[in-house]
């Protein structure tokens, strides 16, 4: 049983920087009063908040501490498991979560979120949905058992019966049936690999003893023909060399042609312009007997002597310019000559390339077949060998297909675990066996309340409705306090399942402005005729800003607004 001691918080909401406390044992009953705004419901979220890290209402996280003073938020809960004291300590700006355990603060080496895991799962057995439906019942942003989705009402039914352990364990076996699927799809690919393995293997020994001769006199054929290319190559080659030498000998006769050709060309050039000279004189003094420059008469005999020794020089130059001419001629068919015999050289000196190339590819492929044939006459050698890899690779595949036998019963067996842990199985049985106490203390406390109607939950947590007006009725049809007794009567039946299994257990109760909104006078006096008579296990704690209820209570906490802040008064 959880015995909660009590709430203290500062710097939170609209309290201030001094310590508000509320002590959750001081009384068996106790009202909390205060207007509209003054910070009494400042306890549910203090309390839910400190547990559970967020708050009872709707409130952003960044939002919760003061906004006057900004920073030092701090909220503490200590309560009492046993002989163990607990205190949990949470703070914003510093971010502060720390748990204490008989005054002794526990390893914070684990992240934030697993801490708060380890809180809810292993302290105080409750996360924040099943705490808000067996603690507290509030009016204001909380949503009642009848106003859960379906999955939201297993959840806390589950985990009042103690029964979420199937769902951990459903997880668990899916984890591992996935794993298993994966090995199945891992060793049947393994089983087609070796299967492949298996036939390639007996090919290739059929090939070894049937083909391997054939393939090792074939391949001997093709290395001899390509022993035949290179010699004749190597022959081709040796005449190739032979024919350049000779080339090169020719060549070295024609070695100056090309200087020579140039100094003729140059010689002829100048006589060119010699016989150009000749020619101007000659024919000046011919068409002239006066000089055009000073227009004196030119000595007849200066002119012919002129004359005659133009002509004179221009036969000496003509008959050198064709000796001329014909040594020209006779150095350009040298070049000619030596140009063929260049191209001649060069066109073999290819050949000789292209040979040596094929001869290299030649002896590469030699060498390939020779590597080869060495390979085949191994296997041809080795075949004993080649039949052991083969009966290995059967064993193997042998091994593969009982694995794979001994995987797919394993699947078997998950599958059908699978199905009983699921909600259908063996949670459905154990919700079934529970039912009937629970529809009973449902009517049980409705009753009680002077609300005679016949209310029962099936399996799947939907409700059936039985009136002596109407026989077919659901929760939505009823009115705003008819569904308040209704809630009211599912709290304290799951309070006493928590109990009766021993799975959550607590000395607190608070209930947050039910007596505020839709429950009537008569509503009001059958609930604290339950609260003082009947449950008698607990502190309740009852919200509420309305008047005419302190004297019905034996403890009263009022809360007040002063100055913007929130402070309680005894």
């Amino acid at each position: 049983m959880i015995l909660f001691e009590k709430v203290r918080w500062k710097n939170f909401l609209s309290t201030g920087n001094q310590y508000s406390e509320i002590d959750f044992q001081g009384s068996p009953t106790t009202l909390i009063v205060g207007a509209n705004g003054s910070g009494k419901s400042t306890v549910l979220d203090a309390l839910t908040f400190g547990l559970f890290a967020k708050p009872f209402r709707k409130i952003n996280r960044s939002q919760l501490i003061n906004t006057v003073n900004e920073k030092e938020l701090c909220v503490e809960v200590e309560f009492k498991i046993g002989t163990i004291s607990w205190k949990v300590i949470r703070g914003v700006k510093p971010n502060i979560f720390e748990i204490w355990r008989n005054d002794k603060l526990l390893d914070q080496a684990a992240s934030v979120n697993d801490q708060q895991k380890w809180l809810e799962q292993n302290v105080v057995k409750m996360n924040y949905k099943s705490f808000t439906q067996i603690v507290i019942l509030g009016s204001s942003n909380f949503i009642p058992f009848m106003q859960l989705s379906a999955p939201n009402r297993r959840e806390v039914i589950e985990d009042l019966l103690d029964i979420k352990i199937f769902t951990s364990m459903n997880n668990i076996l899916k984890e591992k049936l996935r794993k298993v699927k994966d090995e199945v799809k891992t060793l049947d690919l393994k089983r087609e690999s070796l299967n492949d393995k298996v036939k390639m293997q007996e090919k290739f020994i059929l090939d070894v003893e049937t083909r391997g001769k054939e393939d090792i006199d074939h391949k001997q054929k093709k290395k001899d023909a390509l022993a035949d290319d290179i010699c004749v190559c190597t022959m081709q080659n040796e005449e190739a060399s032979d024919a350049i030498f000779g080339l090169k000998e020719q060549q070295e006769k024609l070695t100056n042609t090309t200087t020579t050709l140039a100094k003729l060309n140059t010689l002829k050039g100048q006589i060119a312009n010699k016989v150009t000279t000749i020619t101007k004189e000659h024919k000046f003094f011919t068409d002239n007997t006066v000089c055009p420059t000073c227009t004196q008469s030119i000595e007849e005999e200066f002119r012919l002597n002129r004359i005659n020794h133009a002509q004179t020089k221009a036969k000496e130059l003509k008959s050198g310019y064709e000796e001329l001419e014909k040594a020209i001629k006779k150095e350009q068919d040298r070049e000619r000559k030596f140009t063929h015999l260049s191209k001649e050289i060069t066109r073999l000196t290819h050949g000789i390339s292209k040979n040596n190339t094929l001869i290299s590819n030649c002896q590469k492929q030699q060498r390939d077949l020779e590597n080869e044939i060495q390979t085949l006459t191994n296997q041809i050698e080795n075949r004993n060998t080649e039949h052991e890899k083969l009966e290995k690779f059967k064993s193997t595949l042998q091994e593969t297909y009982e694995s794979l036998a001994t995987k797919k019963e394993t699947i078997k067996y998950f599958n059908y675990t699978y199905e009983l842990l699921k909600d259908g199985g063996v949670k459905t049985k154990i919700i079934k066996k529970y039912l009937p106490l629970i529809n009973q203390q449902i009517n049980r406390y409705l009753q009680m309340m002077d609300f005679y109607i016949n209310f029962t939950l099936d399996e799947e947590f939907n409700e059936t409705v039985q009136s002596p007006i109407h026989e077919d009725f659901s929760y939505a049809s009823f009115s705003e306090g008819e569904k308040q007794r209704i809630d009211l009567a599912l709290l304290f039946t799951w309070r006493e399942v928590a109990k009766f299994k021993n799975s959550v257990s607590t000395n607190l109760m608070v209930l947050d402005e039910v007596f505020d909104s839709s429950l009537d006078g008569q509503g009001t006096e059958e609930f604290l005729k339950i609260i003082k008579y009947v449950i008698d296990d607990a502190n309740i704690f009852v919200i509420s800003h309305k008047t005419g209820l302190d004297d019905r209570f034996e403890n009263v906490v009022r809360f007040e607004k002063v100055k913007g802040f929130s402070r309680m008064v005894l």
